[in-house]
């Protein structure tokens, strides 16, 4: 009976050591290469500072790479035999950007490290932080570890990705497959504090919607006729270059540029935490960088499964 017990307490003590060694942690690099966080940060500085829509751009790669199959960095393989790129999902195509920026930090913190040994979808993670941070945002310590996937889906990322016409049980559902809940939901969603959409994903909103202010959607489609003009540009709130609460006071007066942004704030369970959030930054700030965490740990890849890419673009053989 005694050797059982202790058979047991060995195998739950291996168990729970092999959890902690494959478990993500911010110190992840500190002896392995101390100059890779550093030199992401910079790289992300200096892309943002050159375009500031591009640390909106940094920040929906990773948003939109965890959201299909976990954070892994499936979002920057390109199309081949073999591989079914997500960049050709309704939601990326023509759309996502920044792969060339996360090229050249890759290059870098390889040069700087000596070999790969810092993960793309690491990149993704820390460079998503970086860009908040550079427009006024909060930071966070990014859990790190994490290992690239062999493979993409593009029939699971046109699923998985929540389409900016969804209302608000959809996203909630949409949400919670991810294990995600109503406050990560809007706290998330408040990342539309920075960054622009494309006509053809307002569209419908500015010509058919009731719950929008009229001056806002004549303003719109002062841009965004009812036929042609698809990739023209609006900004998702007043202040798109800035990491602010702008995006929930548009909310309250009906100015949410997307279905998906005006349906957080429809008389629905989400609209305190709108006002929650527009009337206490701090709270905002405190809660978007929890959920930015939680969000990065979705299936995520770690110990010996996937790889690292030597180049993110393509898996290495």
């Amino acid at each position: 009976m005694a050797s059982h017990a202790l058979i047991v307490l060995q195998i739950i003590v291996l168990s729970s050591l092999a959890a902690t060694a494959f478990s993500l942690s911010p110190y992840y690099y500190k002896n392995i290469c101390p100059q890779a966080l550093p030199t992401i940060k910079t790289l992300v500085e200096a892309a943002v500072y050159k375009e500031r829509r591009m640390g909106a751009s940094l920040l929906r790669l990773h948003f939109h790479d965890c959201f299909v199959n976990g954070c892994d960095a499936s979002i920057l393989l390109d199309p081949s035999p073999t591989i079914d790129s997500e960049k050709g999902a309704l939601a990326n195509q023509n759309s996502a950007r920044g792969f060339e920026v996360i090229d050249e930090i890759k290059a870098e913190v390889d040069k700087i490290c000596g070999r790969p040994v810092v993960s793309c979808a690491d990149i993704l993670a820390v460079a998503a932080r970086d860009s908040v941070v550079a427009l006024g945002g909060p930071s966070w310590k990014v859990r790190l570890g994490r290992r690239d996937s062999t493979t993409a889906s593009r029939t699971q990322a046109d699923i998985d990705i929540p389409s900016p016409l969804m209302d608000l049980p959809a996203l909630i559902n949409n949400f919670r497959n991810q294990g995600l809940n109503q406050r990560d939901l809007v706290a998330l969603s408040g990342g539309h504090t920075i960054g622009f959409a494309q006509c053809l994903a307002f569209r419908g909103r500015i010509y058919n919607a009731t719950n929008i202010d009229p001056s806002f959607a004549k303003e719109r489609r002062a841009t965004c006729p009812r036929t042609g003009g698809d990739t023209t540009l609006a900004p998702l709130d007043s202040t798109a270059a800035r990491f602010d609460t702008a995006y929930f006071n548009s909310l309250v007066k009906q100015r949410g540029l997307l279905t998906s942004d005006q349906a957080l704030f429809s008389g629905g369970s989400t609209d305190n935490l709108v006002n929650t959030y527009r009337l206490y930054p701090q709270v905002f700030r405190k809660d978007f960088a929890q959920s930015m965490i939680k969000m990065g740990n979705i299936k995520s890849l770690t110990g010996n499964q996937g790889q690292i890419r030597a180049n993110c673009r393509m898996v290495k053989n």
